[in-house]
């Protein structure tokens, strides 16, 4: 398991920074324990194009789940820098190939880090974050080495119009399908809830069944399957019901408490909230049935993040152009670095085929031959953005203009 900062991560770095060096590119270790590689483009200055994942895992996870997208973008940046060896070809445009410190938030409970250092948005709270051991995430920083006060260095290059992710699926659509890729539309907006059903405990085998009973695992398990019915019948809606609490209890108790979670996903945020809406309501009218109690607690609500669609509609054509049929679209059910730095310049991402739809999980693997694909997807995708200003353009116009408003802020404060 590789967490943020952990000692581990000096090797990573110098494995991964050494492909980097390699393929020609100037690399640092920035002040949030990123590592990040830069290709320089064809003149000093030129706008910069980010693409990235994370080096962090979770324990007992596979190898590809976020490195992979981090090995792709020095793959990648090989390509073009031998191509620029053989032909002179230049890039108007930097390249700059980002492995995220933290993105899986196992050590502070708390995800991105690295991402959300680079949108400036890594405040106080979150630096005073602990871990089970104690330690602040701004005392890890130090103790591997870096500095806190340098944090506002980490910050994205003024002159960076666009951010690409190559992942793993983590599911199973695309083996299903017998396809290698799919371009991502957004990730989905995410609920998560605690209910507690509380009624009354009392002896298994002298309350006899009926309005004598207060089951509060019984008007749970009528409000799981609810659960399960309702999202089967809404297309892209995921709910599930991911633990249960039974304090005291005993095969031969009727449960008088339940506390149950509720996880809830779409990539739209209606959907998702008449979701939530339903689920609750439901679980009142179970709980009530019963002459239970209910309460509920929303703990998250995170909106949907649509990716960028003029990225998306030129990652399509490539995907679209090496397979030979239209490209797969997906919403992403899970979180991503990209739906954080979605928050500051345009985004995008390609999935790649996750076998036996498995991730984090240490038999999680990519398919050689779709990992040649992604490579040829991305090097397509680089030409395009070259050669087409029309695209090109607009993205470095709003880069400067977003990048020469920051700067009036930060002069003006």
């Amino acid at each position: 398991m590789r967490t943020f900062l952990a000692p581990c991560m000096r090797q990573v770095h110098e494995l991964m920074g050494g492909w980097m060096r390699a393929a020609g590119m100037e690399v640092r270790v920035d002040a949030v324990g990123n590592l990040r590689g830069v290709l320089s483009g064809a003149e000093t200055g030129a706008p910069r194009l980010l693409i990235g994942s994370h080096l962090d895992t979770v324990a007992d996870a596979g190898a590809y789940d976020g490195v992979l997208g981090v090995v792709m973008g020095v793959a990648l940046c090989e390509e073009i820098a031998a191509r620029r060896q053989v032909s002179r070809e230049q890039m108007p445009f930097a390249i700059e190939v980002v492995g995220f410190s933290e993105e899986e938030g196992v050590r502070f409970a708390k995800p991105f880090l690295g991402s959300l250092a680079l949108i400036g948005e890594m405040d106080e709270a979150i630096l005073a974050c602990a871990d089970a051991n104690g330690t602040s995430v701004v005392q890890a920083i130090r103790d591997f080495g870096l500095e806190p006060s340098q944090l506002a260095a980490v910050a994205l290059d003024p002159s960076t119009f666009a951010y690409v992710e190559f992942h793993i699926e983590q599911g199973p659509v695309l083996e299903a399908e017998s396809a290698a890729l799919a371009v991502v539309d957004a990730v989905a907006g995410q609920t998560r809830a605690t209910l507690a059903f509380t009624g009354h405990a009392n002896h298994a085998g002298t309350t006899p069944m009926g309005r004598l009973r207060h089951d509060a695992l019984a008007a749970a398990a009528a409000w799981i399957t609810e659960v399960e019915r309702y999202a089967s019948g809404i297309a892209g809606l995921v709910a599930t019901v991911g633990k249960l609490d039974i304090p005291s209890a005993a095969g031969n108790v009727i449960p008088g408490r339940v506390v149950a979670t509720l996880d809830v996903r779409h990539a739209q945020d209606a959907v998702r909230a008449a979701g939530v809406d339903h689920l609750v309501a439901f679980a009142e009218t179970a709980a009530a049935s019963r002459g239970v109690t209910l309460s509920s607690t929303i703990t998250l609500d995170q909106p949907a993040v649509p990716m960028d669609s003029t990225l998306t509609r030129a990652l399509s054509d490539c995907v679209t152009g090496i397979s030979g049929g239209p490209a797969r679209v997906l919403t992403s059910g899970a979180g991503h670095d990209a739906m954080i730095l979605a928050r500051r310049v345009p985004s995008a991402m390609v999935f790649l085929r996750s076998p036996g739809g498995l991730s984090h999980h240490p038999d999680e693997t990519v398919l050689v031959e779709d990992v040649e694909a992604a490579l040829s997807c991305g090097l397509e995708f680089l030409s395009r953005l070259r050669d087409d200003k029309a695209m090109l353009d607009p993205l470095v116009h709003n880069a400067r203009t977003y990048g020469q408003h920051r700067l009036a802020e930060a002069r003006h404060a």
